[in-house]
């Protein structure tokens, strides 16, 4: 079991944690200010600190990155606020917190904490020295710090606490199906995790796919098949490029949405519906169900809760660290010595616009690797990218243009970074769609073939 230390000023609320972590077998201490908590945290060295926001001597996030001094025996540290503001829950994850907790505390909430900050301290434990070797089990991480990545993953620590649909947009490469594989992971490990593609798989078998058929339903139905939404059990269905489904097969998704139950082609018993459904796509739904491409009733059911993963070239400074990452990933892969790289090769890198993402990342730096000598340094001549007017991250400035005519470069570029996806062009923007769509009336601006 765990050492646990409390840091707060509620003498009331320490004393009755205490008690019940005590009963289930934790060794607890309590501090009821900042520098006693620091104090007892370097003597005692507990594996987790449970740490308030507000303190009396100091603010609780000003001292949260000296709990994470001393190297190879720093504690894991939960925040816990009783105010309203993200923001400080956004700066608590930034500066090295694990999670945080809302107040007043719910205990059951507290026990999964600790249950979750436990199995992480087990997988440390039985984590390998060395950086690349591969594990007999892959794990699932998303890589990054730039603000959206840690609201994401604050985001997987929320939904893992029940099944609830979730809905995951971004563009391709973004890692739709590696945020659902993390979802499943955290709250259903162990368990099946099936994946279709809606996109690629024929639409008059799509439906069999999903909830299987009895024999004889249909010429070649020779036997009975399980379909993958009964495959999965109490595991998770991820639904890739929803989008692309027909309407016909849409509306037989939303009934088992909404009655929980799916009947095998050409069968008469209800199944219940036991797995959790994880649907992604790289397209804007909103656009779709203007359109009546996709169903609004279908989008409400999916979208219950809805994680949006930025492109690439909206978080630059996450590239040399995911650089990092996927070259060691890369090494074990191929099975080579680790790899290094060049400076003036990651600034290419960080220059570059990715319309394809990390997954293009990814793909070029093994290419890299592959044409890279043994012992030798990845240098710009391995990563063989070519940068263009479209992927050039900047352009140098026209001293000539008008305001006018500056606006609508800008606005251009945009939608062109975008694949013309209004909706996320007009976040970047920070305008509504509605004054995007007007300005590219104004400005004559045209979607290209």
């Amino acid at each position: 079991m765990i050492s646990i230390l409390i840091v707060d000023d509620d003498r009331a609320l320490c004393r009755s944690l205490e008690i019940q972590l005590g009963m289930e077998g934790y060794t607890v201490r309590s501090a009821f200010n900042a520098m006693e908590g620091l104090s007892l945290s370097q003597s005692w060295k507990p594996d987790l600190v449970l740490l308030d926001v507000n303190l009396p001597d100091h603010r609780g996030l000003d001292v949260l990155p000296d709990f994470f001094k001393e190297e190879g025996s720093s504690p894991t540290v939960i925040v816990m606020t009783a105010e309203a503001d993200n923001r400080l829950v956004v700066e608590a994850m930034r500066n090295g917190a694990f999670d945080y907790l809302r107040k007043p505390l719910d205990i059951s909430n507290v026990f999964s904490m600790i249950k979750k900050v436990e199995k992480d301290l087990k997988k440390k434990t039985l984590s390998v020295e060395d950086d690349f070797v591969e594990s007999a089990e892959p794990t699932y991480e998303m890589i990054g710090e730039h603000k959206s990545i840690l609201e994401i993953h604050k985001l997987f620590g929320l939904l893992s606490r029940s099944k609830v649909t979730v809905l995951i947009q971004g563009e391709s490469g973004t890692g739709k199906e590696l945020a659902a594989r993390i979802l499943h992971e955290s709250y259903s490990p162990g368990k099946p995790f099936v994946a279709i593609n809606c996109s690629s798989v024929v639409p008059t078998l799509l439906e069999s796919e999903f909830f299987g058929h009895e024999k004889g339903a249909f010429t070649g139905a020779d036997t009975e098949k399980i379909g993958k939404f009964e495959y999965a059990e109490d595991g998770t269905v991820f639904l890739d490029e929803i989008g692309d489904m027909n309407l016909e097969l849409q509306g037989k998704l939303l009934r088992v949405l909404q009655e929980e139950e799916f009947i095998r082609v050409g069968g008469l018993e209800p199944i219940p519906l036991k797995a959790r459904i994880i649907a992604a796509t790289h397209r804007t739904l909103e656009d779709y169900v203007a359109t009546g491409k996709f169903r609004q009733d279908l989008f409400y059911r999916l979208s219950v809760s809805t994680i949006t993963l930025p492109s690439l070239r909206e978080r630059r400074n996450d590239i040399p660290m995911l650089i990092k990452y996927l070259l060691g990933k890369i090494c074990v892969k191929l099975a080579c010595p680790p790899a290094s790289i060049e400076k003036d090769a990651i600034e290419c890198l960080k220059n570059y616009d990715w319309p394809g993402n990390v997954r293009e990342l990814e793909n070029v730096l093994t290419r890299a690797v592959a044409l890279t000598a043994k012992g030798h340094t990845v240098t710009k001549k391995e990563l063989c990218l070519t940068v263009t007017k479209n992927t050039a991250s900047y352009e140098e400035p026209d001293q000539s243009t008008t305001l006018a005519d500056a606006e609508k470069k800008h606005i251009e570029k945009k939608l062109r970074e975008n694949t013309w996806n209004i909706s996320r062009t007009a976040r970047i923007l920070k305008i509504s769609p509605t004054t995007l769509r007007k300005k590219i009336s104004d400005f004559n601006l045209k979607r290209p073939d």
